[in-house]
């Protein structure tokens, strides 16, 4: 059974996106069962307000110069772990989502179900609403490079992943990258041998903004698929600064 739950969102200046995303969370905590549920933002070298809007909402506040998503969320997750030590780690549930990102109200409550049927961790899918600035054809292209069967699907997004205590730690938590530490839990997750979910029923809601926050992140993603030339400019580069995986990341994958 799920004792406590451990939300973590990682933000680098997002005093604007922020306060929608913590209201979703607030909605989904509210049907996830009486249950304590922790929320950390993790305000990342923060030039602007995010820091004051996460308190202001309620959020407990880690501040960090890292400028890394992945030292973001370790970061997170380890508070989480911290205020929840009196619980045995496989009752205690970690869920992470990005700071533009809307979760929808019943996201948490799937991932206990799932939880609670046995599964170790959970992967859900992105959406996107708003293609505002990108060409007319992208969310054309988008629908069809995303595709996927109706029941499981192939995409680790950082905005959407949850996964048990007890496997996260034997998994080696999440790792200091600038990009793809998402990648890299579901590599030693799978490696341990522990079950994953890959859900279709659990999709948030996602920006589609042209400043992505971690190089070569969802939103660069999105950019090259809407410019083939930028597309190979990108596969002519070396890796962006900043550590990233050697995990196998399909295309529209990654955290921001």
């Amino acid at each position: 059974m799920i004792k406590a739950i451990g939300l973590v969102v990682p933000a680098h200046d997002e005093e604007e996106s922020l306060p929608g995303c913590l209201a979703a969370l607030r909605r989904a905590a509210g049907q996830a069962g009486a249950r304590p549920v922790h929320t950390f933002v993790v305000a990342d070298a923060c030039t602007d307000r995010t820091a004051q809007c996460a308190r202001a909402a309620g959020a407990e506040v880690v501040e960090i110069k890292a400028r890394r998503v992945g030292s973001a969320r370790a970061t997170g997750f380890t508070e989480a772990l911290r205020i929840t030590r009196g619980t045995d780690p496989a009752q205690v549930w970690l869920a992470t989502t990005d700071a533009d990102t809307l979760v929808p109200p019943h996201w948490l409550a799937r991932q206990i179900s799932y939880a609670e049927a046995g599964w170790d961790a959970v992967l859900g899918t992105v959406s996107v609403s708003d293609w505002s600035g990108h060409p007319g054809h992208l969310p054309d292209v988008f629908a069809a490079r995303y595709a996927h069967e109706a029941e499981s699907h192939p995409h680790v997004h950082g905005a959407n992943l949850a996964v048990r205590a007890s496997a996260y730690l034997t998994a080696g938590g999440f790792q200091s990258l600038g990009t793809g530490e998402d990648h890299a839990l579901v590599a030693a997750l799978e490696a341990a041998g522990r079950p994953i979910m890959r859900s279709t029923d659990m999709a948030v809601e996602t920006s589609a903004r042209h400043q992505s926050r971690a190089p070569y992140g969802f939103g660069y993603r999105l950019a090259t698929l809407g410019s083939p030339e930028r597309s190979r400019r990108q596969r002519s580069r070396s890796s962006p600064s900043g550590r990233t995986t050697n995990a196998r990341k399909p295309a529209l994958d990654d955290g921001r």
